[in-house]
């Protein structure tokens, strides 16, 4: 039975996509069979895993809507023990159509839990806002990843996506749990960057992730050549940085035996 891991922050711009992609690919060269739902409009997972979704014909917008079966639309990417359930930009007009279903909030963990055996974990990529399908993804998560980019602003409407989690966890899902929250875009040379880590841990403490995703070129190139950073350029920082992240995952839910100094690989 698969985990399924959400990646939700209502802020754009933070490294949700990012993190959805690398960290599956660092769960995939890890050999774990893993899965990615888009469920951004935006299709940018979907991308950055290789596919235009401009071809995409049928996605988890017809899941939701259609009923149509996961397992006949889910697509394999160049990355071995990696798949993706791919978006569309249809998926923008799915809220208002389900707004008046019964269970409106459980639509999705009905398509989770049809393909979730057949992986060890199933990654949900979020759309950044806290409407109907974010509240989905979260109901159908066992776990919610938030990204906090390290910067000024980083804490602004956090309390929000936190308040959300916990009506999630009231109302729809008691078994949801924070994963951790993982800083990302950390740049060494800021001042700035470094109070925002500080901060961050000093108010969350042990639900923050040790790995921090450092600010890095080639996690920005990655996408545009429809690649994970891992098949991109295995050597650089950004790849390090998934990579570790995916180990401590692993650790931290006692799917390997890597334990104390050797749990991450030096960058």
């Amino acid at each position: 039975m698969g985990k399924v891991i959400a990646i939700a922050n209502q802020k754009g711009g933070v490294g949700k996509t990012t993190t959805a992609i690398n960290l599956s690919a660092g769960l995939a060269v890890l050999e774990y069979k893993t899965l990615v739902i888009d469920a951004d409009p935006q299709a940018n997972a979907t991308s950055g895993l290789g596919f235009d979704p401009r071809k995409i014909t049928t996605s988890i917008y017809e899941c939701i809507i259609d009923k149509e079966d996961p397992q006949k639309i889910i697509l394999p990417t160049s990355t071995p023990h990696l798949d993706i359930l791919p978006a569309h930009i249809d998926l923008v007009g799915a809220e208002i159509e389900i707004i008046n279903l019964p269970n409106r909030e459980k639509l999705m963990k009905k398509v989770v839990d049809v393909v979730k055996t057949r992986y060890d974990f199933v990654l949900i990529d979020c759309s950044p806002s806290l409407g109907l399908i974010t509240v989905n993804a979260l109901t159908a998560a066992d776990s919610v990843i938030i990204p906090v980019q390290c910067e000024y602003f980083a804490l602004e409407g956090l309390g929000k996506l936190l308040n959300t989690i916990r009506i999630v966890q009231h109302h729809l899902n008691t078994e949801l749990v924070i994963e951790g929250i993982l800083l990302t875009m950390f740049d060494n040379r800021l001042r700035l960057a470094k109070q925002v880590v500080d901060d961050v841990k000093t108010h969350f403490e042990d639900i923050v992730f040790d790995t921090i995703i450092h600010r890095n070129i080639k996690l920005s190139e990655a996408p545009s050549f429809g690649e994970t950073i891992i098949m991109h350029d295995i050597q650089s920082k950004g790849a390090t940085n998934y990579l570790n992240l995916a180990r401590e995952i692993l650790q931290k839910n006692q799917m390997t035996k890597i334990d104390g100094q050797d749990k991450t690989i030096p960058i």
